[in-house]
């Protein structure tokens, strides 16, 4: 046999071959559809599981509406004008007519997910933060009343409470276990519409330095979030809750891509705080810290060390009395490395008071072992509780300006004063002008430290206070001083 022979016969046997394949083979395009086609049932059972125990939260409350003083025409307004420029260099001064504040109600809404048959629903604090009136709807129409059971403002998470027994449950996974690239849905009621779902994968973990809440441990997912899923569940692909989404990236106000959900173990920390103790409790050790960069490390000694750097020591704190000093660096708490300060905060906080803990720091280049004992850290509702009928009279609620906080609302280079978290929209503070982020540097002309010089110093004043603010607007940094009225 020739070549050109062989050649033909080995040619026809590949055809021949390839032929066979074609015809009596199962396409991999349809394997590819079965297995499409079996992600999507997996989808639709964990909707139908899970939608019934996911609720729609509509939330009232009453405001108060300032309204703009009126200025009535003057038939001789223009000759007037003229005669006061001519001989007073100024306008004719005109005497506006006052309105009175007007009442309204102002309506918003959310998702929740229930997490025991007699009615407790765990949703995000800032759908139910306020709200005088709440409404939950069940997936079977009823709607129930609700009151609130417990909130906690540094992780976002409130659970809530409707009067009804033998409601659908949803199932509590493990959120450490969560892995970056696993698939997971969202239920919700984004705009009010009612129980939709959505999937994706989780695109990261450990998310901080957002600025939504105190204590950041994010995960992010692409799955998509709107408004109106807030409170709702993210779920694993067994069904299983791993974590409440809470908020969005967005720069039009819509979806774009990136959600962010509080791990389901934080969110059982709150829960569990609540039901056995009524509010949340945190350890305390009194330190600001942040990441030690290759740069810091090699200034402060410790090159090719990885580690916490304290910027600052509160006084009298566990941290103080326990020997820990501004810049020292932490780089073992209880054996384990120690080197991101978002991670080491939020394991403190969720320790109990009490608590001792073991700390490998680095002072001036050498290395020691400290032990420190950790305090109750003080909540938001207890720095409004420490300043007693005052903080009522002012409407506010502030806090110890922390690196954090000054990052996050443009102050970095101050170290010491207050941040208002908290006003009273009816409240004279919101009167002058005071916002959430205003910075609270004197009362009375006196310097303010922290949030219990700003108290001791406010409980002197009587009938009104001076405070001199600085705030961040669009047209800039401002600094002024205000006066503000106690309300009676």
């Amino acid at each position: 046999m020739n070549q050109k022979k062989s050649f033909v016969l080995v040619g026809g046997l590949v055809f021949i071959l390839l032929l066979n394949s074609f015809c009596f083979s199962e396409p991999a395009e349809r394997k590819d559809i079965e297995t499409l086609r079996n992600t999507g049932e997996v989808f639709a059972e964990i909707a139908e599981k899970v939608t019934p125990a996911v609720v729609f939260v509509s939330v009232e409350q009453e405001v108060v509406q300032q309204m703009p003083d009126i200025f009535f025409g003057d038939p001789f307004e223009e000759f007037n004008d003229e005669f006061f420029k001519r001989f007073f260099g100024q306008p004719f001064p005109r005497q506006p007519q006052r309105q009175a504040p007007r009442k309204q109600i102002r309506r918003g809404q959310g998702s929740g997910f229930i997490i025991s048959s007699d009615g407790y629903i765990m949703t995000n604090n800032h759908v139910v933060e306020g709200a005088e009136k709440i409404t939950v709807k069940l997936s079977d129409s009823r709607e129930l009343s609700a009151k609130v059971v417990g909130t906690d403002p540094e992780t976002d998470v409130a659970v809530i409470k409707v009067d009804a027994n033998n409601l659908p449950v949803v199932q509590l996974g493990d959120s450490d276990k969560l892995k970056v690239g696993e698939w997971v849905l969202a239920i919700g009621n984004p705009f009010g519409l009612s129980h939709t779902v959505t999937a994706g994968i989780v695109s990261a973990k450990g998310r901080s330095k957002i600025g939504l809440s105190e204590y950041e441990d994010f995960i992010q997912t692409d799955a998509a979030i709107n408004f109106g899923n807030s409170g709702g569940p993210l779920l694993n692909i067994d069904g299983k809750v791993v974590g409440m989404n809470s908020a969005i990236f967005s720069r039009s106000g819509g979806y774009m891509g990136i959600g962010f959900a509080i791990p389901v173990n934080m969110t059982k920390y709150v829960y569990d705080k609540i039901m056995t103790e009524g509010k949340v409790t945190r350890g305390y050790m009194g330190i600001y810290g942040e990441d030690v960069s290759p740069e810091m490390a090699e200034h402060f000694g410790v090159k090719n060390r990885k580690g916490i750097l304290v910027d600052k020591v509160i006084e009298d704190s566990p941290a103080g009395k326990g020997g820990i000093e501004k810049g020292d660096i932490i780089v073992k708490m209880n054996g384990k490395t120690a080197d991101d300060w978002n991670n080491f905060r939020n394991e403190i906080a969720r320790m109990a008071p009490g608590t001792k803990i073991n700390l490998t720091v680095i002072t001036n280049g050498e290395e020691k072992e400290l032990s420190i004992e950790l305090e109750a850290k003080e909540s938001k509702a207890a720095l409004a509780e420490a300043g007693g009928k005052e903080a009522k009279q002012l409407g506010i609620t502030v806090q110890d300006l922390t690196p954090e906080l000054a990052q996050q609302f443009g102050y970095a280079n101050e170290k010491s004063g207050v941040i208002v978290v908290e006003v009273d929209p009816s409240s004279p503070a919101a009167d002058v002008g005071i916002s959430q982020g205003t910075l609270i540097l004197e009362v009375n002309r006196q310097k303010v430290e922290n949030t219990q010089d700003f108290w001791k110093l406010v409980k002197k004043a009587e009938g009104s206070v001076l405070l001199y603010i600085r705030q961040n607007t669009q047209q800039g940094e401002i600094s002024r001083y205000v006066v503000v009225k106690f309300s009676k």
